[in-house]
């Protein structure tokens, strides 16, 4: 019987002098890396896979028992810590952070200061970035992108071609999808009102009208409200969004 040894694909070479991570350096061509290319840093070789194609590159960071395998990368200024996997083809770079029990799988994307953590899942070819924090035991799969200033936490959904941007908060068990015959009932929360979802109805606060009446008086129920300029825009922005959304599910 012929046992099969893993070739090495890096080592490891200098140590951080403040984090006490090392430096690690390819010791064979694959993927994108040829051999003698310097990468990122990891804690040891438990971070980093021998096998696939995954890398660590730029000034990337991989610490404690975080686990980086598969084809995926970590790039940039990018650090995934604590418990989290990053698998399948999936990228985390810039300035994002995966901590936690947190996975990023499939062909996801994690970028931008964009924070993935506690039990937070992203996967398939859901996109994360700018400011955006999903965590808790959050989900975001599908095409679904989460950018700007979003929160997506607790228990909530976002998927299929779902858009989440600005300063939008999508928690509890709400779930947020173009796919069809998913729930158009939802809650988000932006500024201090929760936007609820219920049919063909709107809830802002204590305000309830359909969608196309708030497309059409948003102004003049916020200044009856008292709402100030800017949060006129946003709600604004929120209920255009919102139209968007369930347009796209065909409601």
């Amino acid at each position: 019987m012929v046992e099969m040894v893993m070739l090495k694909k890096y080592e490891l070479t200098e140590q951080h002098p403040d984090t006490g991570l090392w430096r690690i350096k390819a010791l064979r061509d694959f993927g994108n890396v040829a051999k003698g290319d310097i990468g990122g840093w990891i804690e040891g070789e438990k971070n980093l896979s021998h096998e696939g194609d995954a890398w660590v590159s730029g000034d990337a960071e991989v610490s404690g028992k975080a686990e980086v395998f598969g084809d995926a990368r970590v790039s940039g200024d990018a650090r995934v810590s604590g418990d989290a996997w990053v698998s399948g083809d999936a990228w985390v770079s810039g300035d994002a952070w995966v901590s936690g029990d947190a996975w990023v799988s499939g062909d996801a994307r994690v970028s931008g200061d964009a924070w993935v953590s506690g039990d937070a899942w992203v996967s398939g070819d859901a996109r994360v970035s700018g400011d955006a924090w999903v965590f808790g035991d959050a989900r975001v799969s599908g095409d679904a992108w989460v950018s700007g200033d979003a929160w997506v936490s607790g228990d909530a959904e976002v998927s299929g071609k779902a858009e989440v941007f600005g300063d939008a908060r999508v928690s509890g068990d709400a779930r947020v999808s173009r796919a069809k015959h998913t729930s158009n009932v939802w809650t988000m929360t932006l500024g201090k009102h929760t936007i609820t979802v219920d049919g063909d109805y709107l809830n802002i606060g204590c305000e309830s009208h359909t969608i196309k009446q708030w497309l059409k008086n948003f102004r003049k129920i916020g200044e009856m409200e008292g709402y100030s300029p800017e949060e006129i825009e946003r709600y604004g922005d929120a209920i255009t969004m919102i139209n968007k959304w369930l347009k796209a599910d065909g409601s």
